[in-house]
């Protein structure tokens, strides 16, 4: 399923083309790019537990939350040999937020022990983001103090509850990217209506250009999407330029059997 994105458009600098050339070219204006601090916030409700089209090495269908956890080692493996010095910690996501692992660290190992017991926990009902908004927005600040900027990554896996918050319109002091994980739309959820408050939520406290992605596949897709958010808030053109369907094809090799070959993740 392809939801509708709302639009969220941020302008460039335009610079006039050559003679002839018909057409303007954008440019970025120059920036000191910031090391990031990345704070990942991951839905602990049940649904995080409901099973994808990926199977482990025993055959047995991985859950959402099993797909998280390869997804973001994949992500922090990737960051990392971009740049050494980005830094991560871990918060969950029930009714409200709470720390997983409040250090930010560059130590892989550090982030395997951090996801290692991480677990789901009961249906929560509810899913207030302000207690993560106050301690991404304190964080935020303790980063900018250290010529850092800090990002957070919502992984939200539940197709009928819409996120709400109490959040000033005026401040920004994070980005904001979110990871969207549902099932299809039914008589008990409505993922529609999730993934739009999720996009007024993103717009509501994001500083730079915020991304969010939804899908209800398996473990590829997840890491397709999360590839597309190792881009650095600074450099970023709006989602709704992405153009990313070149990388996207799929060999006949690829679609095979059931699309979804479980990837390994090194901690190294």
């Amino acid at each position: 399923m392809q939801f509708a994105k709302l639009g969220r458009e941020r302008e460039m600098e335009t610079v006039e083309g050559g003679e002839g050339s018909g057409r303007g070219r954008y440019a970025l204006k120059p920036t000191r790019i910031s090391c990031e601090d990345i704070l990942f916030c991951m839905d602990v409700d049940t649904e995080s537990l409901v099973e994808m089209k990926t199977t482990g090495p025993s055959g047995r269908p991985l859950t959402r939350l099993e797909c998280i956890k390869q997804a973001i080692l994949f992500f922090i493996n990737a960051k990392l040999s971009i740049n050494p010095d980005h830094r991560f910690a871990f918060a969950t996501l029930a009714k409200s937020a709470s720390w997983l692992r409040k250090e930010f660290s560059s130590e892989v190992e550090s982030a395997v022990a951090a996801l290692r017991g991480l677990s789901a926990t009961s249906s929560c009902g509810q899913a207030d983001l302000t207690h993560l908004f106050r301690l991404a927005a304190h964080e935020a600040k303790k980063s900018r103090s250290q010529n850092r900027i800090l990002r957070v990554i919502l992984v939200y896996c539940r197709s009928s509850v819409r996120p709400h918050h109490q959040w000033p319109i005026n401040q920004k002091l994070f980005t904001m990217d979110v990871m969207y994980l549902h099932d299809k739309p039914g008589p008990d959820n409505c993922p529609q209506e999730v993934y739009d408050a999720l996009v007024d939520t993103l717009e509501h406290v994001s500083e730079y250009e915020g991304y969010i992605y939804e899908t209800g596949q398996g473990l590829r897709v997840l890491l397709r999407h999360l590839s597309i958010m190792l881009s650095h808030p600074q450099q970023r053109c709006t989602q709704d330029d992405m153009d990313i369907k070149s990388l996207t094809k799929r060999s006949p090799v690829a679609d095979s059997g059931n699309g979804e070959d479980p990837v390994p993740i090194s901690s190294q």
